[in-house]
C-alpha cells in the first residue's frame, strides 16, 4: 500500500511540475537566453526587436524584424503579425519588451515569449547570434 501512495505522489508532484512549463494560450512566458534559443530551434517563431531602428541596426539577433515600441504607428505594426503564431520580443534589458507583451496580449496574440534581461543577456551568453554594424 505505502508503494501505490509513493508512486501516486510521485506522478501527481511530476505532472504538476509539467504544467507549470507548459505556456497557456495568451500567457506571457518570459525565458532566457537559452531558451529562447531553444525555441528558435524548434518552433516556427516570429522574432521581434522593440527597439529603435537605430538600436536595432548597432546590433540585434540574427533573424529579428524591427518594429518600434516608441513609434507612432506600433500597434499598426504588430498588427500585421500573426497573432496565432508564437512571438519572441526583445528590447535592451526588459522593459520596453515588458510593456510590449502586455499589448500584444490585449491585441489577441496567442503565444508571447519575452527574452529575460533583453538583448544585454543574449550577448552575454553562450548561444550568441547577434548582427552588429562594422
Amino acid at each position: 500500500m505505502k508503494k501505490i501512495i509513493v508512486i501516486c505522489l510521485l506522478f501527481v508532484g511530476y505532472a504538476t511540475s509539467c504544467a507549470d512549463k507548459e505556456v497557456k494560450e495568451g500567457e506571457i512566458k518570459l525565458v532566457t537566453a537559452e531558451e529562447m534559443q531553444s525555441i528558435l530551434e524548434l518552433e516556427d517563431v516570429q522574432l521581434v526587436d522593440v527597439r529603435t531602428p537605430e538600436e536595432h541596426e548597432t546590433i540585434h539577433i540574427v533573424g529579428s524584424e524591427n518594429i518600434d515600441f516608441m513609434s507612432p504607428t506600433f500597434v499598426e505594426d504588430i498588427e500585421k503579425l500573426d497573432k496565432s503564431k508564437p512571438v519572441i520580443i526583445y528590447c535592451r534589458s526588459g522593459n520596453r519588451s515588458a510593456k510590449c507583451a502586455k499589448q500584444m496580449k490585449e491585441a489577441g496574440f496567442e503565444l508571447i515569449y519575452d527574452l529575460e534581461g533583453g538583448i544585454s543577456k543574449w550577448e552575454h551568453s553562450e548561444k550568441l547570434e547577434i548582427s552588429t554594424k562594422s
